[in-house]
């Protein structure tokens, strides 16, 4: 009885391992990328998750207008394809040498 008592022990305490090192470190990587996507404004530059660079010109609920390139093509998006923002990046680079 006591064996089996140590081995559901050491299985309830592997979960709890494992929802601390995925689970948790996942919730907070999702509230900090909708926090980014909530806080999106006009002429924002962002990157897509395929690579494509460009300007926000418009925003909708859940979509965005897109401006790239030097020949201004504009695409429509979702606001899920967006990986994250560049001109917050730049920022908080500037801000990061500056205190060092």
């Amino acid at each position: 009885m006591n064996e089996t008592a140590g081995f559901i022990m050491s299985i309830v305490i592997m979960l709890a391992m494992f929802y601390l090192l995925v689970f948790i470190p996942e919730n907070r990587r999702k509230k900090k990328y909708n926090a980014m996507l909530n806080s999106l404004k006009l002429n924002d530059e962002i990157m897509t998750k395929g690579g494509i660079i460009g300007k926000i010109t418009s925003i909708k609920e859940d979509c965005i207008l897109l401006q790239t390139g030097p020949d201004r093509a504009r695409i429509k998006m979702s606001k899920n394809g967006i990986s994250h923002v560049m001109s917050e990046s730049k920022l908080e680079a500037k801000k990061e040498s500056k205190s060092k």
